[in-house]
């Protein structure tokens, strides 16, 4: 039997237990984080406002670019949707670059802050040099009146401007999420279910803080006041900013675990150099984790997966080694530890489900282009009151709205009642590209209807369509529901199955789909356009969209998101062994 004072002794181990964190975070000065001091919702909550005001800032720039460049910078239809398409991606670009940073040497805290200042520093230079520069005469930009020509300097001030503003959400974007998934620790039962709960909240949050943007400073926009929608823009920027510096002390933190880029280069030119040598499939002569290295990282220990045979040469153990290990140190470019060959791995099975998404994020970034270039040449008046084309992205937010509520109150449970299991991550990303399928008919159909009642020979497309801009409700309303699905489900696979050590690059990918599938659309545009317009002919997109064919452009895209989904069902049939894990 066990003594009084063992069990007093295990008593005050489990004590202690309960009061740090058991996933490895630590706290603003580098101490185990205290579980009741730091993190959970009071922290989450914090870092999900500042997502809802820097998105709102965000989208007060980019829900309306697409109209600025034509009525301010006097751009074409086509050129204008490439040009947002272009910088839309490249702010999803600039997210690896901010996950790299993170990862590798800031932390996720250090380099949210440093990124949200690029990004309040951005606004400020775009909204001065809108008010002084582009707006000339006075009042141009609206749907009347377009502004004057600007020089060379001018023209390259504005594309710093926004890129700026690109840089500096794109690099804080994909740490924000993990970096409030951090707060909550996946190895305490109560906990562990809010860090799932928590990706739900943030496209939530996300949407949210768009709708202000795209209905009331879209309004302000779309009647010619750039000026007051930038410097909105910017006040919000700046409010989110304020507001994550005060949280700093609440905060749970990881230590970035160095560059991952030499890592991967050290397993596979370790492998590569033990292409000849005779290797045992059993674990008996892998490289074991250098405790000490993982108690510095905060990193956990993985276990060793029998995929991608190949790269275990990496962690093999030759007599050669043994020898130079007795010697000296092991050598990173001959002999890793199993951890680092399997964090290789985990990035390796994560890149076929990844390209399934980029063709998703084609269909999902016409929001931002065609769809407000649709609204425009459609009735957008109720009375006297005019309709700004890209406040009907407020339908996607409230569809947004509605699905996670829904999804997680009565068709999760209703699932797991049936079933004895929840839908996998998996299983509803292809639910989202079947939502995604069925919105792109529905924006073909509209068009269908649209060049139906529109006057063709009109020299201006706005408005040229009797019918109503709310017969587009549905397509938005469908784009919502797929992203509840797909996007969330992905943030959530990605971010479950990425290492310790690459979780901001987890949630990169996760953005770098979109800015390919930005970079896609832009090139299938400009394909399209010139395949179509030959001989002549206006073509499926062109300035006047009553002489186009936008249906054909949007059934185009359906199959495309078709045989995307046959792809992505061939991945799921694999066979694929369990994702990184942990002991």
């Amino acid at each position: 039997m066990e003594s009084s004072l063992e069990v007093v002794s295990k008593v005050h181990l489990k004590g202690e237990e309960e009061r740090f964190t058991g996933d490895g975070s630590v706290d603003l000065h580098g101490k185990p984080a205290i579980r009741d001091k730091t993190g959970k919702w009071v922290a989450g909550i914090i870092i999900l406002l500042n997502q809802g005001l820097d998105t709102l800032a965000f989208f007060g720039v980019g829900v309306n670019l697409v109209l600025f460049l034509t009525r301010v910078l006097q751009q074409d239809n086509a050129d204008a949707a490439n040009n947002v398409s272009k910088w839309t991606g490249t702010v999803y670009i600039f997210s690896l670059v901010g996950a790299f940073l993170s990862d590798s040497y800031w932390g996720r805290y250090k380099t949210c802050a440093i990124f949200q200042i690029i990004f309040v520093v951005g606004l400020v230079l775009l909204s001065l040099s809108t008010q002084i520069f582009f707006l000339k005469p006075h009042g141009c930009g609206n749907e009347s009146s377009n502004c004057e020509s600007h020089s060379r300097w001018e023209i390259i001030l504005f594309y710093i401007s926004i890129y700026m503003v690109a840089l500096g959400y794109g690099g804080y974007q994909p740490n924000i999420a993990t970096f409030g998934a951090d707060q909550f620790d996946e190895e305490h039962p109560k906990e562990g279910h809010s860090k799932v709960a928590v990706f739900s909240y943030f496209y939530l949050a996300l949407n949210i803080g768009s709708l202000f943007s795209i209905t009331i400073l879209s309004y302000f926009e779309d009647e010619g006041m750039w000026t007051l929608g930038l410097w909105a823009s910017t006040a919000s920027a700046f409010a989110a900013l304020l507001l994550f510096i005060g949280g700093t002390k609440r905060y749970r933190h990881f230590k970035p675990s160095g560059n991952p880029l030499s890592r991967f280069c050290q397993v596979f030119a370790a492998a590569a150099k033990k292409v000849s040598v005779g290797f045992s499939p059993g674990d008996v002569h892998l490289c074991e984790d250098d405790a000490k290295e993982n108690s510095n990282t905060g990193a956990r220990k993985m276990l060793h997966t029998h995929g991608f045979k190949f790269l275990d040469r990496a962690a093999y153990i030759t007599s050669r080694d043994l020898d130079h290990m007795k010697e000296n140190a092991r050598n990173p470019w001959r002999l890793c530890p199993v951890s680092q060959v399997e964090e290789v791995k985990c990035i390796l099975r994560l890149i076929p489900i990844w390209l399934c998404t980029i063709i998703y994020s084609v269909v999902f970034t016409q929001m931002a282009s065609l769809f407000v270039e649709q609204g425009d040449a459609m009735n957008t008046e109720i009375s006297n009151f005019r309709i700004p084309p890209a406040s009907m992205s407020s339908f996607n937010i409230l569809s947004v709205a509605f699905f996670i509520f829904l999804y997680r109150r009565v068709i999760d449970p209703l699932v797991f009642r049936i079933r004895g299991k929840s839908l996998t991550k998996l299983q509803r990303m292809g639910i989202g590209l079947v939502i995604a399928i069925l919105a792109m008919v529905s924006a073909g159909v509209v068009e269908c209807y649209r060049l139906k009642y529109a006057r063709k020979d009109c020299r201006h497309c706005q408005r040229s369509s009797s019918l109503s801009i709310f017969w587009q409700v549905p397509q938005y309303a469908l784009i919502g529901a797929s992203g509840v699905f797909l996007y969330v489900g992905q943030l959530e696979f990605f971010n479950a199955q990425a290492p310790d050590g690459l979780k901001s690059f987890g949630s990169a990918l996760c953005l770098t789909s979109i800015s390919l599938g930005n970079y896609v659309s832009s090139l299938l545009v400009s394909i399209v356009i010139k395949i179509t317009s030959e001989n002549n002919m206006p073509g499926w997109i062109p300035g006047n969209l009553n002489k186009g064919h936008l249906d054909r452009f949007y059934f185009l895209l359906a199959g495309l998101t078709a045989i995307d989904l046959v792809q992505k069902w061939m991945f799921d049939s694999v066979n694929y062994p369990p994702f990184c894990l942990t002991n």
